[in-house]
Order: structure tokens, then sequence, then C-alpha cells
């Protein structure tokens, strides 16, 4: 693995919903100073179909972007590189299909993020290209079909959400007849007001300045340059002018406006109506346009130690199972056994934190009911918004708690993946070991494993003294038979 020194070359690829954007910076004493930034205007958020499908022009659209930045990309270690995809990919039905493709074409893999992990990274963005403070700051991210609000302090974000409206999904929605006109940007606001109050109590009175990152803002930020304004300030009564001189050109394709990109002009009115509405609902009369955006914080990421990111997955959660009462005694006791049975197992060393937190929340599901608790389980995890986490990984986590108890053919996973197998089979036995609640004595057991075939030995005394977990193994290697896996357990 190559470590990152002076002069490393670090990547960042961001596929946002309007824009597909690939920057490059070099490590400089500690810092990462720009080598090559591309950016292409893609706008797969604008090309959903009825199904929540990307269009074929979209998927093509993506896929040949992706050609040219992996051109780019060539010789770059992989741990070097980090793609990340955000509001559009999140939502799109074949996001699975695309994500394939592209990380064929651009050769490093793609990882779907949370909203709560986009806002992360990107006050973590925001935060590393602002001199150093002690203000309490409120961060804003109008992309194309996500905002995103961070409260934060020097490089932490201690509050943040990820709410489904942008430029480009508010532009289509609210703006469809393609006219500017007062009555759209009535409906609009008063729409993106109602999804932002229900967030307003939690920022207002909690920051000292406001900042604007990338997209929405930094397109309105140019627009005002351009007609004289401040490039770093947007104040709130030029936000109305800027409305007015909209309407008064009463659609986008007659707009000639000095600083307005192409790739902006269709969206403009959906993105200033989001801005306006966030301004309004929380009390701000002034905002800062900020250097530092999503691609910045992933590319800090990188250079962080590998140590702080499984720090923040793991309190995040922490987080989880307090919020949901997990009898954390008890789960410690499951993740250390299924620990346990997956290192003398040789597994895949880099899956393991993945199965210690699944091992962690696997009676999540108990809060809303003890019957189908797996169930219940997976669907949190798999429907909720964790710091640190890709998407890929939190699937990964509902998919063992699923699996963690019941049947197993009906359960959707992929029993040719060896090390997806491991997992299953370290956290079912270990909740079969700690049924009774408590930490067994594990060392005179011993679990071997060789291509389909498992084989757990036990002292012969030990049926007598354990009759009801000797019950539960012998169903369970009635369980794995019927998948063509086998799990034998010897009494010697």
């Amino acid at each position: 693995m190559q470590t990152i020194t002076h002069d490393t070359q670090l990547a960042a690829v961001d596929l946002g919903s309007n824009s597909f954007r690939l920057e490059i910076g070099r490590v400089v004493d500690g810092q990462i100073l720009r080598v090559d930034y591309l950016k292409e205007a893609v706008r797969q958020g604008g090309d959903l179909d009825e199904d929540r499908n990307l269009k074929p022009a979209a998927f093509e659209r993506g896929l040949k972007c992706l050609a040219r930045f992996g051109e780019r990309l060539k010789g770059f270690a992989p741990e070097h590189v980090r793609a990340v995809a955000t509001q559009t990919l999140r939502e799109a039905a074949n996001s699975a299909d695309f994500i394939k493709q592209a990380q064929k074409v651009l050769g490093y893999p793609i990882e779907i993020i949370s909203g709560v992990e986009e806002a992360r990274l990107i006050y973590q963005g925001v935060s590393r290209m602002l001199p150093q403070s002690d203000e309490k700051r409120l961060v804003i991210d109008i992309g194309g079909r996500s905002t995103e609000f961070i409260l934060g302090q020097h490089f932490k974000a201690n509050v943040t959400e990820s709410l489904r409206l942008g430029s480009v999904g508010w532009s289509q929605k609210y703006f469809a007849d393609g006219q500017l006109s007062e009555r759209n940007f009535e409906r609009a606001e008063i729409a993106a007001e109602s999804i932002i109050d229900m967030i307003a109590s939690r920022y207002n009175g909690r920051w000292e300045v406001a900042y604007g990152a990338s997209g929405t803002v930094g397109a309105v930020a140019d627009v005002l340059a351009g007609s004289g304004f401040s490039a770093n300030k947007i104040e709130r009564s030029q936000l109305e002018w800027l409305k007015q001189t909209l309407i008064k050109a009463k659609t986008p394709d007659r707009l000639n406006m000095e600083g307005l990109k192409d790739d902006r002009r269709a969206v403009i009115g959906g993105g200033l109506a989001i801005l306006t509405a966030v301004f309004d609902t929380l009390n701000i009369d002034s905002m800062l346009v900020a250097n530092g955006a999503l691609r910045h914080g992933v590319l800090y990421d990188i250079l962080s130690p590998a140590d702080a990111t499984e720090d923040l997955r793991s309190a995040s959660i922490a987080r989880l199972c307090k919020q949901f009462g997990v009898d954390l005694e008890h789960a410690q006791n499951v993740s250390k056994v299924a620990l346990h049975f997956y290192d003398v197992m040789q597994a895949c060393d880099t899956q393991k934190p993945l199965l210690q937190w699944a091992a962690l929340c696997h009676e999540i599901g108990w809060a809303i009911s003890h019957t189908d608790c797996n169930k219940h389980g997976a669907y949190i995890l798999d429907n909720t918004e964790l710091m640190g986490f890709a998407q890929s990984e939190l699937h990964t986590i509902s998919l063992l708690v699923l699996g963690h108890q019941g049947k197993l053919r009906k359960l959707p996973a992929d029993f040719d993946n060896q090390d997806l197998v491991c997992q299953l089979m370290a956290l079912r036995l270990a909740v079969i070991f700690c049924h009774s609640r408590r930490l067994p004595v594990l060392k005179h057991l011993q679990l071997a494993h060789e291509k389909q075939q498992f084989t757990l030995t036990l002292p012969a005394q030990w049926v007598s003294q354990h009759p009801q977990t000797h019950y539960l193994l012998e169903e369970e290697c009635q369980l794995w038979q019927k998948l063509g896996w086998q799990l034998e357990a010897h009494y010697d």
C-alpha cells in the first residue's frame, strides 16, 4: 500500500446531479494544492423517467464523462482516488447498473454516499479552505436534487441534514412551463420553506456566520458579481433584485446576464427559489461564498488517517444503538464472539468492521417488535443515514442483520461470495452461542473453514451442559445444507 507523502497527488471524483467533477490536488505541508480540475455538465438529475430510472441518454453521458476522467487518472494508486455519487444516484432505481459500468470506465470504485455523509464532507471541504477561527458556522450547499445544512466549528460538523430539494428538481417541478413568473417563484419558495421549516429549529440561533458552498450559491454569486455586486457575499436584498430580473426576462432562454453559465440557465429559477427560502426560513441576512466544496472534503478525507473514518463510523453506530435502546452488553458479547469465529476462519480483514457493526446493532429492530426483529433492523439500516458510511456499506450491514436469524434460502444474498458467507456464519453462530445473553467460554471451541465446508469442534461433555445451544446448532446445520453449504458439529 502506498503512503501519502509530500508531493503525493490525490484525486476526488464527484458525481453530482447536475455536474460531474474531478479535482486533483498535491499534498504540500499537510495542505492540498490544486493540480487540475475538470467539470462536465452531465445533468443526470433532470433525466429520471417515471420509474425513477436514469434515461439511456443520461446513462451514456455519465459513462462518457467518467471515461474521460479515467484517462486523466491513469497511474494513480487506488488508495489515492475516491469517487462519490450523490442524490440522483441515491434515488435512481437503476443506479447499481450505472455504478457497475461506471467503475469499469473510470477504473476506480464509486461509492454512493448518504445525505448526511455528503453534508459532513461538504463541511470538511469548506472548513479546510477557511481561515481558522472559533466562529460557529452554518454551511449550506444547494445541489441539483438535494440541499445540505451543516452546523460546525473548526473542522467538526456538529449537526447535519440533507433535504430532497435541489435546483434541478425544483426547476422541473415549479417551472415546468418554462416561465420565470412571479406565480412560479411564489409556489417554489413556499414549497421549499415548508420542507426547510421541519429542521429550522435545530439551526436557528446556533450559528454566527453563514456560508454557501458550490452549486446554486456559486452560480448566484457569479451572476451577482457580473452585475456589479460583491463576488464573495450574497445579501437578502440582492436575491429579490435577481428574482425580479429573472421575472422580467420571462424565460430562461432570454436570460442574458454576465456570469450566468449555459449549464445553469435552465435551473437558475429553482435554485434561486430554494436559496431565497433558506434565507427567509433560517433568518439569514447575508451569506459568504465559500471556496471549499464536497470534492475538497473528499480529498482531505483521503489525507486523514484511516482510523479517523473508522472512529466516525463507530460513533455513528453507537448513536444508532442508543437511539433504538439496544442492550449494549449483549450486543458487545455477540460482537466479540462473531469476531472470534471470523478470525479463526482467516477471512478478509477489511470486512471485519462491517461484521462488528452488524453484530452491535443486530437487535435494533426490537424497538419496533421482537417478532421479525431482523427484518425491522434491516429496514432501519437500509433507510437511515449515518456519517462515514457509503450506502453499499450500510446495505451490507443491513443484509447481515437481516440474516442473523431465521431461514437463509430467502435471504437476498450472493452465497457464492466467500467473505459474505463467512460474515453470516460468524454472526449467526455468535447469536446462537450468546442466546442466553451471557458471554460463552470460547477456548474449547474450534471452527475450521475450507471452500464450502465449515466444521465446528466442541468437547464431548459440552452437549449435556448446553442442550439448548446444541439444539439450535443442529437446526443451523440443516439450514446451511439447504443452500449447498456444509456446517458440521463434531464432539470430541
